[in-house]
């Protein structure tokens, strides 16, 4: 017979095998509401809450220990919210604001606050320079192969354009410089590309990657690139490289041509300013006599003008004293029908010349003979001119 029937159970237990709660007894297991008012009354008393109303089990407690239990969870809440919401930015770094996922404001190095979960934050450090590097192998101008490392190295110089308008502003420079490294690779020829050619090469794309990236508003700006030394596929590896050691002896014959040329071309250059110098020097005398000549014209004009006769005859006889002294030989004229003509002959000093040994003893003794035939000349002709003039 179950326990609960009448008449069954004629102990008056339940099922735990306790007593039923008849008549204040109180054995068996606990009441369920029993057990959660005890638990409200104890969190009551620990948060500050008052006591029963009336003093029977069955009342309601008062309203302070609600009140005191909300308040304990507004307090943590707000703990929890401005430990989350207060953050420090270091002195390399940048912080933007999003309000309402839009852009609100960028905040530098300190102490700062936002307010979740309305905004966002994003932190970058905008001053360490980071470095991407690329290799693959591209088709030069003259339709080569060759395979070309590139080192790219960066920095946020806009944390705004940087977060807003790109997705991945990364994968976008893996991209750019991708397509700028073709681009200048394949506007050049391989031997520029293996050689002397990288340091341009890496001057061109860098141009070009920094273009790309300010087109796109990435926020990134590129401060070196590097191409490292290129090689040619390994299949042609072995000509490529007697390519290069001719292209080696070819710059060690220009050296020393350029060495030679350094000696030679300065000696030349000093040849070239004497002359010069000498052909300035030979042009202000030829220059200086002109005017010499011309001056002493000029005054001999005037001369002339005030006693002709007398100039006339003083330039004859000018004239001949030059002549003669050039000579050795005089002829004199006699009558004035010219029959009487006499060759004079200085024959001692002509003879004192030809005994002299050294040429300027020679030189010496002819310019004397000259000069006293063209005295005896110069006196003969003064000596006719006097007659000419008496009569």
């Amino acid at each position: 017979m179950a326990w609960n029937e009448p008449g069954g159970n004629s102990n008056n237990q339940d099922p735990w095998g306790g007593k039923r709660r008849n008549n204040g007894d109180r054995k068996g297991p606990p009441d369920l509401d029993e057990a959660f008012r005890k638990l409200q009354e104890s969190l009551n008393g620990l948060f500050g809450g008052g006591k029963k109303r009336g003093g029977d089990d069955g009342g309601r407690t008062s309203k302070g220990g609600g009140y005191g239990l909300l308040g304990l969870g507004l307090v943590v809440l707000a703990s929890v919210w401005l430990y989350s919401a207060v953050y420090v930015v270091d002195e390399q770094e940048q912080a933007v604001v999003l309000r309402f996922g839009k852009y609100y404001e960028t905040v530098g190095p300190g102490l700062n606050i936002y307010f979740p979960p309305i905004d966002k934050k994003y932190m970058e450090n905008v001053t360490r320079e980071r470095a991407y590097t690329k290799q693959g192998q591209m088709l030069t101008e003259d339709e080569n192969i060759v395979e070309v490392p590139l080192t790219v190295q960066y920095k946020i110089s806009n944390l705004q354009d940087f977060v807003l308008n790109v997705d991945q502003p990364e994968i976008s420079l893996q991209h750019a410089t991708e397509s700028a490294l073709r681009h200048v690779v394949g506007s050049t020829a391989m031997d520029q590309v293996l050689t002397e050619g990288r340091e341009l090469m890496a001057s061109e794309i860098k141009e070009r990657l920094q273009r790309f990236l300010d087109t796109y508003r990435t926020g990134i700006t590129v401060t070196q690139v590097n191409v490292q030394s290129a090689a040619a596929p390994r299949e042609v590896q072995e000509a490529f490289d007697d390519v290069i050691r001719a292209r080696e002896d070819e710059q060690r014959s220009r050296n020393q041509a350029e060495t030679y040329a350094n000696g030679v071309v300065p000696e030349a250059r000093g040849q070239a300013q004497r002359i010069l110098e000498d052909a300035n020097g030979y042009r202000d005398e030829v220059v200086s006599r002109a005017k010499g000549e011309a001056d002493r014209f000029t005054k001999l004009v005037a001369e002339y003008r005030k006693a002709p006769e007398v100039t006339r005859e003083r330039l004859y006889l000018d004239t001949m004293q030059e002549v003669f002294s050039n000579t050795s030989k005089v002829l004199v004229t006699g009558s004035k029908g010219g029959q009487n003509n006499l060759l004079y002959l200085p024959l001692d000093k002509m003879i004192e010349g030809g005994r002299s040994s050294t040429g300027a003893a020679s030189t010496g003794s002819n310019a004397a003979a000259n000069e006293a035939s063209a005295r005896a000349a110069a006196d003969l002709l003064q000596q006719q001119t006097r007659t000419r003039e008496s009569r």
